[in-house]
């Protein structure tokens, strides 16, 4: 005879942080409840509004990543068309292109790859994320003989300043590092965004994003591996974008290399 065996039923609040099977008094939610969502709802409003210091991170990122100095990468610090907050906020095209004086600083370095850092909509991710992920990404890159550019940080950016940048260093392929829009279970999660032969008329189709990078999501030795196989990809096909796709590509190169 079988018998029956009967299973606890898992919290669903222990599978996710989304905020499912919230805690209820009568037919409304507990204050328990709604005070945890004004406090995670004010972490988000604060992760948009906050300013990446570039001074300061400038500093952390050469005292961290001593690497830079070793492969004589450059950090430069620019700025867009974005004169504030706020106006970055209100007129997102501000923040797709460089101010002036920052596009005069560059200079056409013909290298492979131009990485740039920016506060997109969340400081805090870059604050948290940016440096980790990079401590395990460019040592694989030099490794794989990737010649890369000036560091740029970029304050008041958005996605496709990359593509102003990495066009005006005269880079096979830009990397950008950026804070993304927060949500309620994740003030701090950052995006990687990689394209091939970058040019200011280039679109979103033309990009691969890496995203939900953070504690409690992508941790940064996995984003980092993921992103290097990424670029080696995008290296022997010479594209990015909705044609660049890990299992099919994968699939193709081998079949050429087969024919070989």
């Amino acid at each position: 005879m079988s018998h029956l065996i009967r299973h606890a039923r898992p919290n669903l609040r222990d599978l996710t942080p989304a905020r499912v099977s919230l805690s209820t008094t009568g037919n409304s939610i507990t204050t328990e409840e709604v005070l945890n969502f004004q406090l995670t709802h004010a972490k988000a409003r604060d992760a948009v509004h906050a300013e990446l210091h570039l001074p300061s991170f400038a500093q952390r990122l050469i005292a961290e990543l001593p690497i830079l100095s070793e492969a004589s990468i450059s950090v430069l610090q620019l700025r867009t068309n974005a004169p504030d907050r706020a106006a970055y906020l209100r007129n997102p095209d501000c923040g797709r292109t460089l101010h002036g004086d920052s596009a005069a600083r560059l200079r056409p370095d013909s290298c492979d790859l131009a990485i740039t850092i920016a506060d997109g909509l969340s400081a805090l991710a870059i604050e948290r994320n940016a440096i980790p992920v990079l401590a395990h990404l460019l040592p694989q890159l030099l490794a794989d003989a990737w010649s890369v550019g000036p560091l740029t940080l970029v304050q008041q950016g958005r996605v496709a300043i990359s593509d102003a940048i990495g066009s005006s260093l005269g880079a096979r392929c830009s990397l950008i590092l950026i804070g993304e829009r927060p949500g309620l279970s994740s003030p701090d999660s950052m995006g990687v965004y990689l394209t091939w032969s970058p040019h200011p008329d280039r679109t979103d189709a033309d990009r691969n994003c890496l995203s939900n990078i953070r504690n409690g999501g992508l941790a940064p030795g996995l984003a980092a591996a993921r992103l290097r196989r990424y670029l080696q990809l995008a290296r022997a096909a010479q594209r990015t974008g909705t044609s660049l796709k890990e299992g099919s590509l994968l699939q193709e190169l081998d079949s050429e290399s087969a024919t070989e």
